[in-house]
């Protein structure tokens, strides 16, 4: 709890119109977009600039009081929800794109940008932001950089650590620090900026960001290949990466959820395959040409039934936006959609999905699986509900299995999801004992008192699916 002395210095603060603890908007801030996860706060702080974050982290730090950081709460290992009660700390005033270089090609923001708004203010000027998260029309750029958010592009263009070239932080205990900048290079010390990157918000508060650009690339096509078996489908991933393609994006998609995709934006998806590859290329006209043409021939040597070019960019973009809509669409089908991620090497993608179906047989479970096939990082999806206790713990039996046929195969237990509370058991099985201490080294060297999003990356108990509440 809060006491009133705080309350009021918080207040001081921010100011009334800033500070919430009533029952209503508590309950709000109370979960994110993991299901089974729930836990109210104390507190709903919106803080205007960087002073008024150092002075909150300062106060919190000295009466003990959890800061958990928040975007727009749509991650998935649980990394926003306050379990242990305290403050939730809101960006909606640091909404600002301060500047985009074009001498640099860097743009500079607050975390509470929308990725999506700040994709179209680049684009608007012949620049290119790749990292495009499932979630990117309303996940933030704070959220993406706590999370080391992915998306469709990871394959040729790599993840938000890739494009993060720095960060001003506040620090656990009330300090401001900068790391890296508008630098093609730079050693200086530590590579501080790398690791707040993916922190997940417990190491310290980001407040602004400098990120890298590229220009955009000349154009694009979008390819759909159809199988009548997984299997098929997950080798002509392999082949075309080891055929030295790097498409920009490989998706990978089977029946049930593309069943489930159809139904819900019914734009003349092919239900009756076994699985499905969304390929994309872009670049020079001439090498995306050249590299759509041995694909095809690539995936056609594979078994693939049809492979089809779209003819329009809104055609190519219906696609985009079909495979973006998986989750939601198998959220339609029954009460509670756990949706997880694992990855392993790009050769190992065959052996992981027939694992998968096998896992999901074993424990009688509706498991879907979809994902960046391209990079390796496959989203098993099981639906069912949660007032099914028995189903449940038949749930979290199947994705231990998951979890560790993943790093069997040379793979991990999160490609981009985060480990928050719902990965923290699984950590060691990665890491081992050691790796998991020297974590808690960094962690407890910049914030002896916990106060940052605690709970979250390291476990302490086996891993459990519990509404939690304070």
């Amino acid at each position: 709890m809060i006491s009133k002395e705080v309350r009021q210095k918080l207040i001081e603060i921010v100011g009334h119109e800033n500070y919430d603890d009533s029952k209503a908007g508590l309950l709000v801030y109370s979960y994110d977009a993991t299901p089974q996860f729930q836990s109210m706060p104390d507190a709903i702080i919106s803080p205007r600039n960087k002073v008024e974050i150092s002075q909150i982290i300062s106060l919190c730090s000295q009466y003990n009081i959890p800061i958990v950081p928040r975007g727009s709460g749509t991650n998935l290992c649980a990394g926003t929800c306050p379990t242990e009660g305290g403050i939730v700390l809101l960006f909606k005033h640091l909404n600002k794109i301060i500047e985009i270089d074009e001498e640099n090609l860097t743009v500079t923001v607050q975390p509470g940008v929308i990725t999506l708004e700040l994709t179209e203010a680049v684009e608007a000027k012949g620049l290119f932001y790749p990292p495009d998260p499932g979630s990117m029309k309303i996940s933030t750029i704070g959220g993406n950089i706590n999370e080391n958010s992915g998306g469709l592009r990871g394959l040729k263009y790599g993840v938000t650590r890739d494009y993060v070239m720095g960060l001003e932080v506040v620090l656990p205990n009330g300090e401001i620090i900068t790391t890296g900048g508008k630098l093609a290079k730079d050693v200086a010390g530590y590579d501080l900026t790398r690791l707040f990157v993916g922190s997940e918000g417990t190491l310290g508060i980001i407040t602004e960001v400098i990120l890298k650009l590229i220009p955009m690339p000349e154009t694009k096509k979008t390819l759909l290949a159809l199988y009548t078996d997984l299997e098929s489908a997950a080798k002509s991933v392999s082949k075309i990466i080891a055929s030295k393609i790097i498409p920009a994006t490989l998706e990978f998609l089977d029946q049930p959820t593309l069943e489930a995709v159809e139904a819900f934006a019914q734009i003349g998806l092919p239900t009756e395959a076994k699985a499905i590859l969304l390929i994309e290329q872009d670049g020079p006209a001439y090498i995306v040409e050249k590299d759509i043409k041995e694909i095809i021939k690539i995936c056609k040597s594979e078994n693939a039934v049809s492979v089809q070019e779209a003819q329009s960019e809104q055609e190519a973009d219906a696609l985009r936006t079909a495979r973006r809509a998986a989750l939601s669409a198998l959220a339609r089908l029954k009460p509670t959609t756990i949706l997880e991620d694992a990855t392993v090497p790009r050769s190992e993608i065959a052996n992981m999905v027939k694992a998968i179906n096998e896992i999901a047989e074993k424990y009688d479970l509706w498991i879907c699986t979809f994902g960046h096939a391209g990079d390796g990082n496959l989203h098993p999806t099981c639906l069912t509900d949660a007032r099914n206790k028995e189903e449940i713990a038949r749930v979290e039996k199947a994705f231990e299995e998951i979890f560790a046929k993943a790093i069997e195969l040379g793979g991990t237990i999160t490609g981009e999801h985060g480990v928050g509370i719902m990965k923290a058991p699984y950590l060691e099985m990665k890491l081992v004992k050691a790796g998991v201490a020297a974590m808690k080294v960094i962690k407890n060297s910049l914030d002896p008192n916990n106060i940052m999003n605690p709970g979250k990356m390291f476990a302490k108990d086996s891993r459990k699916r519990v509404v939690v509440s304070k």
